[in-house]
């Protein structure tokens, strides 16, 4: 029987937590969805540890965009959702977001929680959620969802380095508004906390600035990494 929804996840050197990655998955494998991770290269075994835990395991070229792509391009679900490996879904999200483009939507995404120590991260979280419903435009830590004919029909991810999910946002939100679901994803603040919420919050502000701007996707990649 064809999966009403195919997760996508991407890949790369996730051995410490590709396991718990999976396993928070068994029970919409259960309900029928399917699994798909994209290995970008990894040299720590991560395939290896997905396989028994997913539908497929495939190798794709490097970096996110191009991975995510690839598992669109294998995947069976009428629908698609992108999940990092360090972004755990509600229990129910697969029931809400069917329900949601039921009523009408073509893609959409979460709301996010931020894990972790800083006292700053909830205030983030906050504010990511309302920038996104307030803008239109959803990143890929709020587990982004869309009709695959919505995706095919605007040519998928672009293939840059750099927000990828800002410039599919974008491309979705001509066609039309994402749905905003109310409930929440968690994903690791490991990211803030290991640079500084501050400075890493910045800096994300800059990347921002410069690709409103017109600069290249590859500059802003050298200036992330």
């Amino acid at each position: 029987m064809k999966p009403a929804l195919s997760i996508v996840m991407p890949v790369l050197d996730e051995s410490a937590g590709i396991q718990s990655a999976l396993v928070a998955l068994t029970a919409f494998r259960a309900r029928g969805c399917e699994v798909i991770v994209v290995d970008g290269g990894s040299a720590d075994g991560t395939p290896q540890l997905a396989l028994p835990l997913s539908d497929r395991v495939l190798r794709g070229p490097r970096g996110r965009a191009r991975q995510m792509n690839a598992g669109a391009a294998v995947a069976a679900g009428e629908v698609l959702l992108f999940l990092h490996a360090d972004t755990r879904l509600p229990e129910a999200a697969d029931g809400v977001l069917l329900d949601a483009l039921a009523r009408g939507a073509d893609w959409g995404r979460f709301d996010v929680h931020i894990e972790g120590t800083a006292s700053m991260l909830p205030v983030v979280a906050a504010l990511m959620n309302l920038r996104s419903r307030l803008s239109g435009i959803a990143t890929g830590d709020q587990a982004m969802f869309v009709r695959r004919e919505c995706f095919d029909a605007i040519g998928g991810f672009p293939d840059q380095p750099l927000m990828e999910d800002v410039e599919l946002s974008a491309r979705l939100r001509a066609v039309s508004p994402p749905a905003c679901l109310r409930q929440r994803v968690r994903t690791s603040g490991r990211r803030w906390e290991t640079h500084g919420v501050w400075r890493t919050i910045l800096l994300m502000w800059r990347l921002r600035w410069r690709y409103w701007r017109g600069a290249p996707a590859d500059a802003l990649a050298e200036s992330y990494r």
